[in-house]
């Protein structure tokens, strides 16, 4: 993590780096097994690269982009870029592009590779609704995000999973499905499917264990930052809350993005033990109850 006043967070860095170990042994292994077959998966891997680096290098302009947003001056919105201005002084962190999208879903977002091209979005919805002290601890939780580099490590796991989609896609549309290596032989495209099917099963399911956890731990940083974890709990509630007043068409215009949002916009509706692995933020009431063992330790009552 580049030198800033969050707290540090070594569970936080040790399951990044996990999760980046075990999707590149994913990856080794996947690879080798298309070798092995016979499959002639260097186009698919250019196209997934280049997907990567465009996303890796372009990812604030693609989300302001696609959720609208629009980057504001201090003029424009002065409360906004005040409470920005604070958090960074108290974090000793360089000041993000500050944005604004308009949207009546209550919500905040920050994307960037690193902190000198991070940008900060929060929805016209959100603004409306919190105080500032609710705002600051929503803001300080997206802005520990940029300090921990973890946006750029979410989306480099995303390559792998894109890498076996692909494969899976070539498989069902080219006609790989029907080819044999001889005439008694088993098709070698439904072999290349079922794995690819597989590694992304896989790889989907540790970059969501890690989303979890990287919100639980943006939490953690943006109240100890702040010192007031009843306001950023308090702000959990009320958007939580006031996202089941939101009309189902907004929010799933939004939901793609639910692993960048301070708050999913739609939450699963399957199994609680389903959803639970398949979520990209851990529930509710597990966050309140960090914030409520971080107010215990700040010797709070709230």
């Amino acid at each position: 993590m580049a030198h800033t006043r969050f707290a540090p967070d070594r569970g936080l860095t040790n399951r990044m780096v996990l999760t980046m170990f075990l999707l590149g042994l994913l990856y080794v292994v996947f690879v080798g097994v298309l070798v092995a077959l016979g499959v002639q998966a260097v186009v698919v891997l250019l196209i997934a690269g280049a997907m990567l680096l465009v996303q890796y290098f372009m990812s604030d302009r693609i989300a302001l982009f696609a959720m609208h947003g629009r980057v504001v001056g201090p003029q424009e919105a002065p409360e906004l870029h005040g409470v920005i201005d604070r958090l960074c002084a108290m974090a000793d962190m360089p000041k993000p592009r500050v944005a604004i999208a308009d949207s009546d879903v209550p919500n905040a977002f920050a994307t960037g590779r690193n902190q000198k091209n991070a940008v900060v979005c929060a929805t016209t919805g959100l603004l409306r609704r919190l105080d500032r002290a609710e705002l600051e601890g929503v803001l300080a939780h997206e802005m520990s995000h940029v300090a921990h580099r973890d946006v750029a490590v979410m989306t480099i796991a995303s390559f792998l999973g894109i890498v076996a989609g692909l494969m899976t896609r070539v498989a069902l549309y080219s006609g790989l499905g029907g080819r044999r290596d001889n005439q008694n032989g088993p098709p070698i495209g439904l072999i290349v499917m079922l794995v690819s099917v597989l590694v992304y099963a896989v790889s989907f399911l540790l970059t969501r264990a890690l989303s979890r956890y990287r919100e639980l731990a943006a939490d953690r940083a943006g109240a100890l930052l702040t010192q007031r974890p009843s306001a950023l709990a308090s702000a959990l509630v009320k958007v939580s809350g006031d996202m089941a007043r939101i009309p189902t068409r907004d929010l799933r215009e939004a939901e793609p993005f639910n692993a960048f949002f301070f708050v999913p916009a739609l939450a699963g509706r399957a199994g609680a033990s389903l959803a639970s692995l398949l979520a990209t933020h851990p529930p509710l009431d597990r966050r309140l109850e960090q914030l409520r063992r971080i107010s215990g330790q700040l010797g709070q009552g709230g």
